[in-house]
């Protein structure tokens, strides 16, 4: 599998604030790779440049230093920026922002209209990307009749029907009720399993960090920790340090091994804490 989303010694800073005051690099040298059909989550605290950087991946954001690369097209260069939206998709906090037409279906339509595709194939990806996410059944729906969850739902088959590589999900499931959470979340799983779609998923559950391939953790602008789950939910201490949780599945499994109890401490979710429990009752 090849990048497809290259960050090379990127830094980004906002504009100077109200009092022309020139505000802080919000990234500081940021250099990593997104591997095609990977699914990676990004960590923070709230400031620490997550949402920054997602908003670079497709050009909504220009780095003040350094490049960002999709299939190797430079964000830097205007005649590049059509085609990287079409490779990178966004799916944002808000369902409600996202949202542009009265009927579903119509507004799965809407990308694919802007891009000037002929109608028949925009019949074919709708009712695609529609059936991708769950959502067919609702096609002649008005969205503001729908869930929390199954509004996200919708937004990330618009950008399926864009036929986009790649889909970045800014905390897309912060407004949410635990069950939109989940439908959300086993939506771009299945997208990123069964179709090989790339998944970036920007989020501050832990929960929903676990299920990715990689983390990356960005603290105060930086690469923080990068690894697969286990590698960075093992570094319990550095996490707190950067104003972040553990899974509670890995918070029980620490917790009863400090008090002398012999479980692995690599725990991430409750599957594996209950397994390893009932290993440890069968073995006395």
């Amino acid at each position: 599998m090849g990048k497809i989303i290259e960050f090379e010694n990127v830094s980004f800073r906002y504009e100077a604030d109200e009092d022309g005051m020139l505000l802080p690099l919000a990234l500081k040298d940021i250099s990593l790779s997104v591997e095609q059909g990977s699914f990676v989550a990004v960590l923070g605290h709230n400031g620490s440049g997550k949402s920054t950087f997602a908003k670079l991946t497709n050009a909504i954001n220009i780095p003040e230093e350094g490049r960002v690369l999709v299939n190797g097209l430079d964000t830097r260069e205007e005649k590049n920026i059509d085609e990287i939206r079409r490779i990178v998709g966004m799916v944002f906090q808000n369902p409600d922002n996202q949202i542009v037409a009265t009927i579903v279906e119509d507004d799965v339509a809407f990308g694919p209209e802007n891009l000037g595709v002929e109608p028949a194939e925009i019949r074919s990806r709708v009712d695609d990307a529609l059936n991708a996410v769950g959502m067919y059944d609702f096609r002649e729906s008005e969205p503001y009749k729908l869930s929390g969850g199954q509004k996200q739902r919708v937004a990330i088959a618009g950008v399926i029907a864009m036929q986009t590589q790649c889909i970045v999900l800014d905390e897309p499931t912060a407004m949410l009720d635990p069950n939109g959470r989940k439908e959300v979340l086993s939506t771009i799983k299945r997208l990123n399993k069964e179709r090989g779609i790339t998944v970036v998923l920007v989020t501050h559950f832990m929960d929903e960090a676990v299920q990715a391939d990689r983390v990356v953790v960005i603290d105060n602008g930086r690469i923080y920790l990068d690894g697969t789950p286990r590698e960075v939910f093992s570094q319990a201490e550095k996490l707190i340090a950067a104003g972040l949780d553990v899974p509670q599945a890995t918070q029980l499994a620490k917790y009863l091994n400090s008090n002398g109890i012999d479980i692995r401490t690599d725990i991430l979710n409750e599957e594996e804490c209950i397994e390893a429990i009932f290993s440890l009752l069968r073995s006395k």
